[in-house]
């Protein structure tokens, strides 16, 4: 079944935009009612002045032509000649079923049949006439004594030309109104969404590790709840990270002191391994293997606590991520071979922390996909990638996040009983955001997997 085009994520628009629209939507209408109202009011008041103004000019006319034709042997036609109506208006007059007009263009036609029933049954009436030329008013008195009926015609371009322009006028104003609405709302919108920018902004610093982020105290008495609870949130959640960073960091070095007395015990009992029985000598080797596993946890945990406790690296000393991968190389008994570097790529940071970090890349492919088969160093744009290919099977895609969790092991791993508590990549992760940077497993192209680290480089 195929979505639906203009679906939800087609309309979806953000909070700005819908305060924006809200506000010139709502200016709109607010536009329209008024403009409406103004202009229709404005027509009703002018087409009745126009209307009263042409009635009192029609009955002075009709008093006139009245007061003549009560002159016995006074004829209509000659009359009528005689007749200037004022305003441009033109004069049909009915007398014994003949019709007369003051001018060529005008006749019996242009009087509507409802206003001659009317001027039957009343004195006097007026309608408005639309007509291919325009609107025209025709004002309709009856003359009983003369048995006449008296018709003005007046044409209404004038008022109708005034009422276009006023329309034009008023939607002018609406859509500068309207324009006006959208403009104030960008601007409230602004004003809206900008404490939730600081909020988001504050919270991604916080996400990276900068937990001495704090909203600023503000004014608004709507914001200040809010800005003091962030701020009492970050606080617990700082001090929690703290607390639980202090905690590890001290049950590892309490830890250290028995530990250095079962090795060195463990050790005094290899120096006589010989003495042992066969049984014996089997049991001081798992005690030793266990050993050495308790040492590197207890070792990894304390650089975890040490990381947890330590701020987003801004500074630290420049250094060739080339030649301390070479350094690493060297000391683990790795073959230089290995190395494919893009130059001296320079980054900076702490370089016992960067070491340790490529150690454990390393010692993951040695312990876990058979060993590293390539190592790349490369720059690219602003940033220097280390990447490491080794000769397993790869990681399934599902577990390439996991695998950069704490105490995260994989099911080859659990069940092959392979030596680490599954804290080395965990440490990658932590240094290279530390960094800046950031760790991530991928397929190596000649198979196998590729485990990158990123970090900022220095500009050359």
């Amino acid at each position: 079944m195929r979505p639906a085009l203009g679906g939800p994520h087609l309309r979806a628009r953000g909070l700005r935009a819908r305060i924006v629209l809200g506000y010139a939507v709502g200016t709109l209408l607010v536009s329209v009612v008024l403009v409406t109202v103004t202009f229709l009011l404005a027509r009703s008041y002018l087409l009745d002045q126009r209307e009263a103004s042409l009635t009192r000019q029609a009955f002075a006319d009709a008093n006139v032509l009245d007061s003549r034709l009560s002159t016995a042997g006074t004829d209509v036609g000659e009359l009528l000649g005689e007749l200037v109506p004022s305003g441009g208006a033109d004069v049909v007059v009915r007398s014994d079923g003949a019709w007369y007009s003051s001018s060529l263009d005008v006749g019996a036609r242009d009087v509507p049949r409802d206003l001659q029933r009317l001027i039957a049954d009343g004195p006097a009436a007026s309608v408005v006439d639309e007509t291919a030329d325009g609107p025209r008013l025709v004002v309709g008195v009856a003359l009983p004594n003369a048995d006449v009926e008296f018709y003005e015609v007046a044409p209404l371009t004038e008022l109708d030309q005034v009422l276009t322009t006023l329309a034009a006028v008023l939607g002018a104003g609406a859509l500068a109104a309207t324009l006006a609405g959208a403009a104030f709302g960008v601007w409230a919108s602004r004003r809206a969404v900008q404490p939730l920018e600081q909020v988001a902004g504050a919270a991604t610093r916080i996400a990276g590790g900068e937990l001495t982020t704090r909203l600023e105290p503000t004014d608004d008495p709507d914001l200040v709840g809010i800005v003091a609870g962030f701020n009492s949130m970050v606080d617990a959640l700082a001090a929690r990270i703290e607390r639980d960073a202090r905690f590890v960091g001290d049950v590892s070095h309490e830890l250290r002191s028995p530990l250095t007395t079962l090795v060195t015990s463990v050790e005094v009992l290899g120096a006589r391994r010989e003495e042992l029985s066969p049984r014996g000598r089997e049991a001081l080797g798992l005690v030793e293997q266990e050993l050495a596993r308790f040492r590197r946890t207890l070792d990894d945990l304390l650089q975890l606590a040490r990381l947890d406790g330590a701020a987003v690296a801004e500074g630290g000393t420049p250094l060739s991520l080339t030649a301390l991968v070479r350094e690493v190389l060297d000391d683990g008994g790795w073959p230089q071979e290995l190395l494919d570097a893009d130059g001296e790529a320079v980054v900076r940071g702490d370089k016992t922390s960067l070491q340790r970090a490529v150690r454990n890349l390393l010692d993951n492919a040695d312990r876990h996909a058979g060993g590293p088969r390539a190592v790349r160093v490369e720059r690219r744009q602003d940033a220097v990638l280390l990447t490491v290919d080794d000769a397993g099977p790869g990681v399934p895609a599902e577990d390439r996040g996991r695998v950069f969790e704490r105490f995260a092991r994989g099911p080859r791993a659990a069940r092959r009983s392979l030596p680490g508590a599954g804290l080395g990549l965990a440490i990658v992760a932590e240094t290279a955001a530390r960094h800046g940077g950031a760790a991530w497993c991928t397929d190596a192209p000649g198979g196998g997997a590729r485990f990158a680290m990123s970090l900022p480089a220095v500009p050359r």
